[in-house]
This record gives structure tokens, C-alpha cells and sequence, in this order.
């Protein structure tokens, strides 16, 4: 990968890990990507020419989190219009790339709303271009700052919940670096703990069945010198019976008017053991990832993935050309496989929301609706 200040935007402090950049080399804009599907093992840099390429990108998981996601939703319409293609055309593939995290057509409904609002005010191609690549790398700037606030309100909430530091902290899937313009969500508000001097101990769900906690929440934790252990997701009971969880913090991929929020599948579970264990539960997220427009957890699309993922051990990496690399059968061959990528954790078991604008406590759809009138980052319809 090239050094982390190309990848970040003017004026924002680039993340610990360099997961996305605008490029433009003599052959052409790219887009580039810190391919996720090689992680841990490799940190490879993922060229992307043209928005089908973005979207192979996006449905093969090298790039991924709901915040990130918008970012690169933005920077694939820009990249579209700079090189020409069919803006239109573009947005709906990128938009229908992954059906669950609302980030994803936020970003994208974003960079094409400034382009065609340009080229109505007479601009050209060419200018309309610039004008939707700039709403892009302000949507990235954002999301970096949004990262840091969510931190920090995170990081004062836990230490009101939970007086005298030394917090044993509980994450699920991935929710930092990878995930952001900044250093994350829920992992950033660990992350400030640990910087504090006040976080324990990590515990990382590997989260099944792509193992996003083990690939590439490990991977960041062990980078920013964490305190963590990695524990299968049907483990954690034991733990909380064990009075080893101070709190939960994870993600969000869509969060519903009523303060329904869909997260990587094993979220719900671990609300549900919060609840009875009372301990906890705080979901992070910044105020693109709310969308009103959605009533209710019941209304939330959850993306079903292929049922292979559940019986074969596959390697999450994928060809050049995004084919399956294949993998060992664990189950008898034809063998039906239920796969949510997500599931629908709903309000009364969420301790809190954290966004960049503060946090709703008691979790509900007129506390939700107040915070995102106080951003400026409400979501486009």
C-alpha cells in the first residue's frame, strides 16, 4: 500500500490502517482498497478501475463496515463520472451491491446528488466530476471525525456506567479501522480505553461464519498493542456467567426508527445474555447508519449469505476475478444451511446508542429522531 497521508483527506489524521484512497496514477483514477478478504496474513492493496469492480469488491467482503462502505459508495460514483461512465447507472449497482447496511446508498445517493446538482447549474462533465469526488473526500473527513467523537462520548459513558476503569469490554464482527474513515465505532471507543489506561481486557468474538472478530478485529488489536483474547461467539455465555464482561460494545449496519438495530449475525444473542446478566449493551454508531425511513426492526432487509460459508471451511480470500477459492466440506454434501449475514437486536435490550452527536439513553425513536436532527449528516431519502 502507499503511505497512509495519500489516503486520507486533507486536514484529518490518517487511521492506524489504510483502508481507503483515491489514487490517480498516468493510466487513470482508481480507487484502492486494503483488501480484507487477506487479512491478517497479507496487506495487500486492492486496485479498483471501475465501479463493477468496486462492487465485486464489495459483495466479496474485501472491503466492508457500514461507515466505510458509504465512503467507498461516494467514491465509486466519483469515480464513475471522472472517468466518464454512465453516473446513473453506476449508483444503482453500487447501491444494490449489499442490501442491509444503509451507509452504502447514503454514500452513494450523496456523491450523485452533488453531481447532478452541478451539471443543473450549468456545470460540465468534467466540473461535475470534481464537485461529486469533493463530496466524497468530505463525506471521508466526516466519518474521521465522527470516529473520534463517538470515542470519546463512548469511552464517558462507560466510565459513568462502570466507575474505576479496568474495564473487561466484549466486541463482535469488526468495528474499527477497517470499518471507518477513522479508527471505528465500537472498537475506537475500546481503543480509547486502552489509550486511557482504563481498558483490561478485549474479548473478541470471532464471529462466525467468515470470522471477521478472529481475521480482523485480533489483527487491529494486536497492532494497537490490546489487551484482548479471541473466544468462539457460543463461549461468551460462560464468560458472562463468569462476571467476566463489564460491558458489550459492538457496530450497527442499518438502525431503525424505533431504535431497532441490525448488526453481524451473534449480535442479538449477546444482547440477550447482557440483559439477563445486566450488564451493558452499547451499540456504536454514527448517525448515517440511522435510518428513519425504516420503521422498525421488522421492516430491516437482512442479507442472506451463501450457504457454503456454514458448511465448508473456506479461505475468505477470492480470485482475481472474485471466484470462490473453495474450501473443505464440514457437512454432508447438500446439506441446507441457514446464513443471515445479520440480525435484528431491538431496543429494549440496547443499554445505549453512541453517535458522534452524543448517546440515546433509554433507547428510543424520538431520542433517535432528535439526535439526527441536531447532525448534519441526515440521511437522503
Amino acid at each position: 500500500m502507499a503511505d497512509q497521508d495519500a489516503q486520507s483527506p486533507v486536514g484529518i489524521e490518517p487511521p492506524a490502517l489504510p483502508s481507503i484512497r483515491w489514487d490517480e496514477p498516468p493510466e487513470g483514477p482508481v480507487l484502492v482498497l486494503l483488501d480484507q478478504t487477506r487479512l491478517p496474513a497479507e496487506e495487500v492493496g486492492l486496485v479498483c478501475a471501475d465501479v463493477p469492480a468496486l462492487v465485486r469488491a464489495i459483495q466479496t467482503l474485501a472491503v466492508r463496515g457500514a461507515p466505510l462502505l458509504g465512503i467507498a459508495g461516494a467514491y465509486g460514483v466519483a469515480l464513475a463520472a471522472v472517468r466518464g461512465h454512465d453516473v446513473e447507472e453506476a449508483a444503482g449497482l453500487l447501491e444494490r451491491a449489499r442490501p442491509t447496511a444503509v451507509n452504502l446508498g447514503y454514500g452513494v445517493r450523496r456523491a450523485a446528488a452533488a453531481y447532478w446538482a452541478a451539471l443543473d447549474k450549468g456545470a460540465d462533465p468534467q466540473r461535475a466530476a470534481a464537485v461529486a469526488l469533493a463530496e466524497a473526500k468530505a463525506l471521508h473527513r466526516e466519518d474521521a471525525e465522527a470516529s473520534r467523537r463517538m470515542a470519546q462520548y463512548g469511552l464517558a459513558l462507560l466510565d459513568e456506567l462502570l466507575p474505576g476503569g479496568g474495564h473487561q469490554l466484549l466486541t463482535h464482527c469488526n468495528s474499527g479501522a477497517l470499518v471507518s474513515g477513522g479508527e471505528g465505532t465500537a472498537f475506537a471507543v475500546a481503543l480509547r480505553a486502552h489509550r486511557a489506561g482504563r481498558l483490561r481486557r478485549l474479548w473478541v468474538d470471532e464471529t462466525r461464519p467468515l470470522l471477521q472478530g478472529a481475521r480482523l478485529t485480533a489483527y487491529e488489536a494486536a497492532r494497537n498493542g490490546m489487551a484482548y483474547s479471541l473466544l468462539t461467539d457460543n463461549a461468551a455465555g460462560s464468560l458472562f456467567a463468569a462476571g467476566e464482561v463489564d460491558a458489550v460494545l459492538i457496530g450497527a449496519d442499518r438502525i431503525a426508527a424505533d431504535g431497532s438495530v441490525a448488526n453481524k449475525v451473534g449480535s442479538y444473542p449477546l444482547a440477550v445474555l447482557a440483559k439477563y446478566h445486566h450488564v451493558p449493551f452499547i451499540v456504536v454508531a454514527p448517525t448515517t447508519t440511522v435510518d428513519l425511513e425504516t420503521a422498525d426492526g421488522a421492516s430491516i432487509i437482512v442479507e442472506q449469505r451463501p450457504g457454503r460459508e456454514v458448511t465448508e471451511l473456506t479461505s475468505p480470500q477470492v480470485g482475481p476475478g472474485g471466484e470462490d477459492a473453495g474450501g473443505l466440506h464440514v457437512a454432508p454434501l447438500g446439506a441446507q444451511a441457514y446464513n443471515p449475514a445479520f440480525d435484528i437486536t431491538p431496543p429494549e435490550l440496547i443499554t445505549a446508542i453512541v453517535t458522534e452527536e452524543g448517546a440515546v439513553s433509554p433507547v428510543t425513536g424520538v431520542g433517535l429522531a432528535e439526535l439526527c436532527a441536531r447532525s448534519s449528516q441526515i440521511t437522503i431519502s
